[in-house]
């Protein structure tokens, strides 16, 4: 199957002050299909010019967004989901050809929707305290809006986490600038049309497409940008937090790595256990951060869980991601293809037993595919049970006792979700307490999701909170307001002393 959208009708611009931009100095660089191996189209890369006017855009509307109570805000923002949700179709479409994300596996449009529309509502909960316990005094906070944010999306579901950054921010009322993925620009860019229509203001929203260098660095650096709320690589998440403090101490907010362990017990539901960490470990083809790629699994009950996980793996169909019976794509890029070979190629030196898998192959001549692989008894020191991979690729190695295993599912410098799979309610809670993680799920796994809970990550999986109530907070700084109204007070110390009376 050939492109779905032609390349004339795909936006490629930058998104700037409410109007589109090539780049100012005329850069581009070609996107990839990972399927075709051929060039969707070329894309504008933002200079270091293009990102400071998109940041100057934000600064001087940010007065007169701010301005605005929170029904006149969510009013734009309850547009936008509508306008979101009938375009998931062709974001579907984008999403395939410019990463080779399935069509089947595509909600984000969707779920991006319903995000604008709960945050449509949530700036009415960002209200301050009053305090009467300082004698002479009504004291009070303000909750503002800490100013024009930049957010940085990675290109697995970029508008998934279009939806989770800008939503609660504009409801805040910041304006943003967001940088998106080399890799999946073009959803982005289409969503640019999507925020115009919706009639927001000028400078509110601006969206820029290009590299890390030199977009994504002049952003952490930035004097006016006074947050940025990143999602990707812990090693880029670092280079973004030393950035932010650097320029001026900017709030940053990080999502990063995973390496997420899944636990089975032996008095778990065993089939909906194996079929649903195979989906945990599969969807986006292994190219998500929540992915469990470590699962531990009870002796007892090894053979069984292994049997019924193999099978699923391995019957998931590879192809054509604009095909609506295809389950597994290639994986996003080249570059993204390699590193996992280097993965698969280290996994030979892990002392375990290859169960299945193991190659990166080409489906009829095309993609950047690698097979659904699976190895059990895998050393714990190992890179492949340490570092993310990103590919369809997981470990499956066996424990007896929960004493035992808790160690082990900790040993890694990531914290970002985990699961337990147990009927025992007072295990499942004990497990849930000692893992160190963000999330856990317990008897479902990733992509379980609360919405109105919140998400981020222990140890070297990030910082801050992302989530319906949880977002608002990052965006919002806190004053105090001192009001003196008698005259037997001064800085909340009183003037009289009592051992004088």
């Amino acid at each position: 199957m050939g492109f779905a959208i032609p390349p004339e009708k795909i936006e490629n611009r930058h998104f700037i002050n409410g109007e589109f931009f090539e780049s100012s100095d005329k850069k581009t660089f070609p996107l990839i299909s990972p399927y075709t191996r051929e060039k969707v189209v070329d894309v504008c890369e933002a200079s270091i010019d293009d990102t400071n006017r998109a940041v100057a855009a934000a600064k001087a509307a940010l007065p007169a967004w701010a301005g605005l109570d929170p029904n006149e805000r969510g009013a734009y923002l309850r547009k936008l989901a509508g306008l979101l949700r009938g375009a998931n179709t062709e974001l579907a479409q984008l999403e395939a050809m410019s990463m080779g994300r399935p069509i089947s596996t595509y909600f984000d449009g969707y779920f991006s929707a319903a995000v604008f529309e709960h945050n449509a509502e949530a700036a009415y909960y960002a209200k301050g305290e009053t305090s009467l316990n300082t004698k002479g005094y009504v004291n009070l906070t303000f909750r503002q809006p800490i100013g024009p944010v930049a957010m940085i999306i990675p290109w697995n579901a970029p508008i998934l986490f279009f939806g989770m950054k800008v939503a609660p921010a504009v409801a805040a009322g910041c304006t943003v600038v967001l940088k998106s993925s080399e890799k999946a620009p073009l959803t982005s860019a289409k969503v640019a049309h999507l925020v115009k229509e919706a009639g927001f203001p000028p400078g509110v929203i601006n969206i820029i497409g290009g590299h890390g260098m030199p977009a994504g660095q002049t952003l952490s650096e930035h004097m006016d940008i006074r947050m940025v709320n990143f999602t990707g690589s812990t090693a880029t998440g670092k280079k973004i937090q030393e950035a932010a403090a650097r320029s001026n101490l900017k709030r940053v907010v990080l999502e990063l790595g995973g390496k997420s362990p899944a636990i089975v017990f032996e008095d778990a539901d065993i089939a909906r256990a194996a079929a649903e960490t195979m989906v945990g470990i599969s969807m986006m083809m292994g190219q998500v951060c929540i992915a469990n790629s470590r699962i531990y699994v009870q002796e007892g009950v090894r053979d069984e869980f292994m049997e019924t996980f193999k099978a699923l793996f391995k019957a998931q169909k590879k192809g054509d991601p604009l095909l609506p019976e295809t389950q597994q794509g290639p994986q996003a890029d080249h570059l993204q293809w390699e590193r996992i070979k280097g993965f698969l190629k280290t996994a030979k030196t892990g002392g375990g037993k290859l169960e299945l898998g193991g190659e990166a192959v080409h489906v009829d001549g095309k993609g950047y595919f690698v097979e659904p692989t699976i190895y059990s008894g895998v050393a714990e020191d190992h890179d492949t049970q340490r570092e993310e991979v990103f590919g369809p690729f997981v470990n499956i190695n066996t424990f007896r006792t929960e004493e035992e295993v808790m160690p082990l599912a900790n040993n890694t410098e990531y914290g970002l979700y985990a699961s337990v799979w147990t009927k025992d309610i007072s295990r499942a809670l004990r497990v849930a307490k000692a893992f160190e993680s963000g999330t856990v799920a317990v008897n479902c796994t990733g992509p379980s999701m609360g919405i109105d809970m919140p998400f981020g990550g222990y140890k070297g999986s990030g910082q801050g909170r992302e989530g319906y109530g949880y977002s608002l907070e990052e965006y919002l700084e806190t004053k105090a307001v001192l009001i003196k109204i008698g005259d037997d007070a001064v800085g909340g110390v009183q003037v009289k002393n009592p051992e004088q009376e």
